[in-house]
Order: C-alpha cells, then sequence, then structure tokens
C-alpha cells in the first residue's frame, strides 16, 4: 500500500512538472506579445528596439524547441504562437514602414500578402471553425527571415531585403492558402503542400 501511495505521489508530481512546464512554455510565448508591443516606446531601429527585437526572436525560438523537448507542446500553445508571430510581424511592420522609403509597388506587394493571409486565416474559420496557421518549412522560413530584417537591411540594402522578403513571403502566403482549400482536415504541423 506504501509503494502504491509513492508511485501515485510520483506519478502527480510527473503531472505537475508537464503542467509547469507547458505554464512555462506558454508563458514564454505571452512574453513575445508582451515584449512586441513594447516595440513601439523606442526608437525604430535604435540599439533598444533591436535588443528588444532580438528578445521577441530569442522567445520565439524558445518557446518551440522547449515544448518539443519537454514533449509539452499543445493545440492551445500552437494557437498561441502563431498569434504571437502575427502581433510580431504586423507590429514591426506598422513600426518600420513609415520610417523607411519603400516604393508604393512594394507596399502594394505586402498588402497582397497580408490579404492572402487573411484569406487563408477566413477560409480556415469557415472550413475548420478553428484558428489556425499551419507551421510549414515555408511558413518558418519566410519567419526567420522577417527576422533577420533588420540584419538584411544593412547587409543587402531595402531594395533586395524587400525583393527577398516578399518573394517568401508569398510563396508561403499561397502554399498555405492551397493546402486550406485542398485539404480535409486541418493539420497545423503539417510540413510542405508535397506532405
Amino acid at each position: 500500500m506504501l509503494l502504491l501511495t509513492l508511485l501515485l505521489i510520483l506519478n502527480s508530481l510527473d503531472a505537475l512538472k508537464g503542467l509547469i512546464m507547458k505554464f512555462v512554455v506558454n508563458g514564454i510565448t505571452f512574453s513575445r506579445i508582451i515584449l512586441t508591443l513594447l516595440l513601439f516606446r523606442f526608437e525604430p531601429l535604435s540599439t533598444s528596439f533591436f535588443i528588444l527585437y532580438m528578445l521577441c526572436g530569442l522567445s520565439d525560438m524558445a518557446d518551440g524547441y522547449l515544448a518539443r523537448k519537454t514533449g509539452t507542446t499543445s493545440e492551445f500553445g500552437a494557437k498561441l504562437d502563431s498569434l504571437a508571430d502575427l502581433v510580431m510581424v504586423f507590429a514591426v511592420l506598422i513600426i518600420l514602414i513609415p520610417v523607411l522609403t519603400i516604393p508604393l509597388r512594394d507596399i502594394i506587394w505586402i498588402v497582397c500578402i497580408a490579404l492572402i493571409r487573411l484569406i487563408s486565416l477566413i477560409t480556415v474559420a469557415i472550413k475548420f471553425r478553428k484558428f489556425g496557421i499551419v507551421h510549414t518549412y515555408a511558413n518558418k522560413a519566410t519567419g526567420f527571415a522577417l527576422f533577420l530584417f533588420p540584419l538584411l537591411l544593412a547587409a543587402i540594402g531595402l531594395p533586395l531585403t524587400t525583393v527577398l522578403l516578399c518573394t517568401m513571403g508569398t510563396i508561403s502566403a499561397l502554399e498555405e492558402l492551397l493546402m486550406h482549400l485542398i485539404n480535409t482536415d486541418l493539420d497545423i504541423n503539417q510540413k510542405s503542400i508535397f506532405k
């Protein structure tokens, strides 16, 4: 009886540890939303802005890695991560577009990508009655390239950076929309339209 009680206590501790880890991982993801909103308080592309921006990116890498490593991935965590990514992308666009001299054709391109993403989200909501962004290789590559935006801007200039990011964004947005239109079930972990 003592052994059974001890096993139950240990099992409960494992469950508690998993619950705490989920809370930590989701807390890191939620902190990205808060850190992203704090970006509005700093001069765009200043040292303070860049440090906070890097913390946002590091939290994006840390939450997914920790969730997979500790076996605490969840549908809620995946949705929260997607929401945090959207908040970060739109906040950075809102902050940086006014301070950069982006040609109108590129602004139109960015708006078209945003519209494709919006149509994709609406498609998921109508077709699957859920919120979901698929974690494809193309979406991950685009997200990483967007994260590198300030470095790319300094290294290769605005025109080439814009073409690179918009091309990647268009491909990943169209792939995801096609996946939602073709698939009969929502699988946010589908890596590519070809899988």
